[in-house]
């Protein structure tokens, strides 16, 4: 099965393979509040990850295992994640009176009405939502339903570091779950609030809006920090990797600011406002009440105010750590500085505590 919320687990690592980086992140609990016990982070080589797919398993393989090694953990379990547009989800209505088992066997049947795959190439998990509204005697389930190829590939990685798939996950799910992390910060908690996460990424961006912590719209486009990594290499003849590095730590010429960064940076609120704009004509919805920015893109000094004061829209950048406490072996400045691209890891390793 494909690991869908509500199945009990045990301790988990949060493993997160985006196209530029694996960030792995490990989380206790103790009464309400998290602890941040391990995390590490590490670049992948170019084009070992393309829009979310992985190309190069090998490669991967071992940058998660020195991601591992890195943060010193002893869990061998992890959580991992496929994008939402990999897979399909469908309300379907079932009998109240089945158990689990009979439903599993019912979906098994009548799947190949719902799914436009050959099963045998299907990943297939389900979660009962609730009682039907309109019909009594039934429940709500919602089905997910990925290639078997998507969980596969994550499944080696996970092997080659020398770690055991316990979930594989949606990306949404992970990001909704984290959120709730979020939305304790934020002005109006517990009330209908709509938020945008508007998640930069090195090469896609990604807009996800919760109404009262449910997600209502995803919409993905191709735009992420690699355009801005990619224009430091061409304007200062430096390589893609001295490139990514300048642009964390600093040490580029005095045009950077102006030249370079700051074209970017209009680039990034325009992406931002343009997404807002699909979401109001595509929904009934006409505003957000707030702005999140997540992603490796998401800390670049201004961002926030040129985006708060394009959208009209109070912004800030995710933290989903900032009431948790810091295990010894975390380094918090480092955490502080990754906070924004860890909310689907964060939310992974959340699944511990299901």
């Amino acid at each position: 099965m494909f690991g869908l919320p509500g199945k009990k687990s045990s301790a988990v690592l949060g493993v997160d393979i985006s196209s530029s980086s694996v960030k792995l992140l490990e989380l206790s609990k103790h009464g309400s509040r998290y602890r941040v016990e391990s995390y590490a982070v590490e670049p992948l080589p170019a084009d070992a990850v393309v829009e979310k797919n992985i190309t190069n398993v090998e490669a991967v393989g071992e940058v998660l295992k020195r991601v591992a090694s890195k943060s010193h953990t002893s869990v061998k379990q992890a959580a991992v994640a496929v994008s939402g547009s990999a897979v399909i989800t469908k309300i379907i209505e079932m009998d109240s009176g089945l158990n689990e088992f009979e439903m599993e066997d019912q979906i098994g049947l009548e799947a190949d009405q719902y799914i436009p795959y050959p099963l045998d190439e299907v990943a297939l998990d389900f979660e009962v939502q609730g009682p039907s509204e309109s019909n009594p005697d039934k429940v709500e389930v919602l089905l997910a339903a990925c290639r078997k190829e998507n969980v596969d590939v994550r499944e080696d990685v996970l092997e080659i570091a020398g770690l055991k798939s316990k979930i594989v996950d949606v990306e949404a799910n992970a990001l909704e779950r984290a959120y709730t992390l979020i939305e304790q910060q934020l002005d109006g908690q517990g009330e209908e609030m709509v938020v945008a996460i508007v998640d930069l990424g090195a090469t896609m961006t990604t807009l996800s809006v919760l109404a009262g912590g449910t997600t209502v719209y995803t919409r993905e486009q191709i735009f992420g920090g690699r355009q801005l990594t990619e224009e430091i290499q061409r304007r200062y003849g430096v390589s893609f990797e001295e490139a990514g590095l300048a642009k964390k730590k600093g040490g580029l010429p005095d045009d950077y600011e102006e030249e370079v960064l700051g074209p970017f940076r209009e680039a990034v609120v325009q992406q931002a406002a343009r997404a807002l704009q699909f979401f109001f004509g595509a929904s009934q919805y006409n505003s957000v009440d707030y702005v999140v920015l997540a992603g490796g893109t998401a800390s670049i000094q201004g961002l926030v105010e040129m985006v708060e004061e394009k959208t009209g829209t109070r912004t800030l950048v995710a933290n989903p750590f900032a009431d948790m406490s810091i295990g010894s072996r975390v380094n918090a400045s480092a955490l502080s500085n990754d906070a924004p691209s860890l909310m689907i890891a964060c939310g992974l390793a959340m699944r511990s505590f299901d």
